[in-house]
């Protein structure tokens, strides 16, 4: 179809939508959602085959307000928190869900690499570890209590310089994206192999099982948050890298917002974490083995749930997944 058809069949429809998502008439919920795929759908055919046309560019921008519409429409009499850790920040989720998913990849990659290169080279623990790390925990293990290292200072001492420590990490993750995201995958492939080799060292050393105990409790949502926080790093660099339609700067601008709501939504789980840490996992060994692995299984699923099932559930909701 010639770019002049495909205006005058559509522009009608357009500028209805366009004066429903300026407030100037009322519609329900579902009808603008409804709308919001014909427009997306419009926004593909265009993108196909106008590449380079104002109308892609017009389509794009009505997109996105009519995005942020279906956003806001079913907000009303809902507490802001609320609305953001359950309706925002899973449509984010789900609208960058391969970003999340490519963080999964390159950390459980590294992972794996970080495992095979432990067990082929006896000095690699020590490289990645350092020698007093792997001395006092080596002492440990011979005294029956391989997780003592964990177990020094004050319940919260502890949890305000854990929770510290990794809200830097996680911080660095997060704004090194600028570096169009390979600040952020040096990152992840130093913290992958790094608990690869924590792993794969306590299992040479028999003590596997007690690390497993002592290091996923709080680790779950300690090394879950910071594979998110990486994804909103590749989020940055990806709109930096391919800002389509848009200007460059706008974006920049537009994935640095919407990565850092990403960002926000990974603190409580690394306030949690931090809180386990300091208080639970120094109490791993006297603990029912059966309560550390429940511990264990809930991090893993909520978090799961939050970050890869309940996007599409949401995204059901708003009628997003065309």
């Amino acid at each position: 179809m010639r770019e002049v058809a495909f205006i005058k069949q559509n522009k009608e429809k357009w500028l209805e939508f366009e004066h429903i998502i300026s407030n100037k008439e009322k519609k329900s919920p579902d009808t603008i959602a409804n709308l919001h795929i014909k427009i997306m759908n419009d926004l593909v055919y265009a993108q196909t085959y106008y590449p380079k046309s104002k109308v892609t560019l017009y389509l794009n921008k009505l997109a996105k307000s009519s995005f942020d519409k279906v956003y806001h429409s079913k907000r009303s009499a809902k507490n802001v928190l609320l609305y953001f850790f359950f309706d925002k920040v899973p449509l984010l989720s789900y609208k960058y869900r391969k970003y999340i998913y490519l963080s999964f990849i390159v950390f459980f990659a590294f992972f794996l690499i970080g495992l095979l290169s432990t067990f082929n080279d006896d000095s690699f623990a020590r490289q990645i570890l350092g020698n007093s790390y792997i001395d006092t925990t080596l002492e440990n293990i011979e005294s029956g209590d391989a997780m003592a290292i964990y177990k020094s200072g004050s319940n919260w001492g502890a949890f305000i310089g854990i929770y510290d420590n990794n809200q830097r990490v996680g911080l660095n993750m997060f704004l090194s994206g600028i570096f169009v995201g390979l600040g952020t995958g040096v990152y992840v492939v130093y913290n992958a192999i790094m608990v690869a080799v924590f792993q794969a060292f306590f299992y040479q050393n028999n003590s596997f099982f007690d690390s497993i105990k002592g290091i996923w409790i709080h680790g779950t949502y300690e090394i879950f948050g910071m594979i998110i926080e990486a994804a909103a790093g590749y989020i940055i660099g990806a709109s930096i890298l391919f800002p389509g339609t848009y200007k460059r700067f706008q974006s920049f601008k537009i994935g640095m917002k919407n990565a850092f709501y990403i960002f926000i939504s990974t603190i409580p789980f690394t306030i949690i974490a931090a809180f386990l840490e300091g208080y639970i996992t120094r109490y791993s060994n006297s603990m029912p083995t059966i309560i550390c692995f429940l511990i264990i299984i809930s991090s893993l699923v909520s978090i799961i749930f939050y970050y890869l099932i309940l996007p599409y559930k949401v995204a059901n909701k708003y009628n997003l997944r065309a």
